[in-house]
């Protein structure tokens, strides 16, 4: 056997709260892959494909006999595991229960298209299995914005999937792009997450900035207009947004690599102190605590 149980595909992406998480493909690559902002699975390499069952299956004892009870959480990877049928979800969360009992929490990135054909009743049964926590890449909740950049969802698909992963108790980590609509649609993209935002209530909410690694070519393909902003014209942006969010128990964080300002707190107990952060900043961004440039390498 290897010296690593776990057969990955690189680059192997999480979230930053599943640091310490065991991440277990069940599939390799984005079965979408077509938003022009992310880069994550563009690499031959990540070509979308399930992984077997058998294989993944076999990965699971194989994590059993190298780390046994010291797994406490697991992450699915890679883009979208809630693509594969409820079946074959069922059977992967079942393995992880009976070769891995100490395992307290799973989660995974979730599409809102995948969940498009699971009942209430389906999620429900995963949650039930462990399947308590998934990744939600709403991006915006302004419709120009998403088909701007070829997201392949609205408002209303968005909003749906959120109401049906909430209602079938599986907790909700939304994260919302900064800067993502440029100068000119920055405000009805602000004003439309928050609606989306205050519609859903999702357990926990994250804004990253949107960024280019790889260059901006694939991006401006269809939005060919867009203008980035400032450090303070994002710092705006969060403004007009967190000043229009109505949420009653979402915890917020800002803490991603690629946020100038970090800002941590729970909506809506701590609104008014974060916002006072954010004024802050943005009148004297010189002297607030932001993030160096180096730091924000993705």
């Amino acid at each position: 056997m290897s010296a690593n149980p776990v057969r990955y595909i690189p680059p192997v992406y999480r979230p930053p709260s599943e640091a310490q998480s065991l991440i277990l493909p069940v599939t390799d690559g984005c079965s979408w892959n077509k938003c022009t902002f992310c880069e994550m699975y563009t690499d031959p390499q990540k070509k979308f494909r399930p992984r077997g069952k058998g294989d993944v299956l076999e990965t699971i004892q194989r994590c059993r006999d190298a780390y046994g009870g010291e797994i406490k959480r697991i992450f699915l990877a890679d883009g979208d595991a809630l693509t594969l049928s409820t079946r074959r979800l069922v059977a992967v969360l079942e393995a992880i229960r009976r070769e891995l009992p100490g395992v307290r929490r799973v989660s995974s990135y979730c599409l809102p298209r995948n969940v498009r054909n699971k009942s209430v009743a389906e999620l429900k049964e995963l949650a039930n299995l462990g399947l308590t926590m998934v990744y939600v890449g709403a991006e915006s909740g302004d419709d120009e914005v998403l088909a701007r950049v070829n997201k392949g969802e609205t408002f209303e698909t968005t909003r749906d999937a959120l109401d049906k992963l909430g209602a079938a108790g599986i907790k909700r980590s939304v994260m919302i792009l900064n800067g993502i609509g440029g100068k000119a649609l920055s405000r009805q993209h602000s004003e439309n997450s928050a609606a989306l935002m205050n519609a859903t209530q999702p357990e926990y909410l994250a804004t990253l900035v949107v960024s280019f690694p790889k260059g901006e070519e694939r991006f401006r393909a269809g939005f060919e207009d867009w203008q980035e902003l400032s450090v303070v014209e994002l710092m705006e942006e969060m403004d007009l947004l967190l000043s229009r969010l109505e949420l009653k128990r979402t915890i917020f964080r800002s803490d991603h690599a690629s946020n100038w300002l970090v800002l941590k707190g729970t909506l809506g107990a701590d609104k008014a102190r974060l916002l006072e952060q954010l004024r802050a900043a943005i009148s004297a961004p010189e002297a607030a605590r932001l993030r160096p440039a180096w730091a924000r390498g993705l």
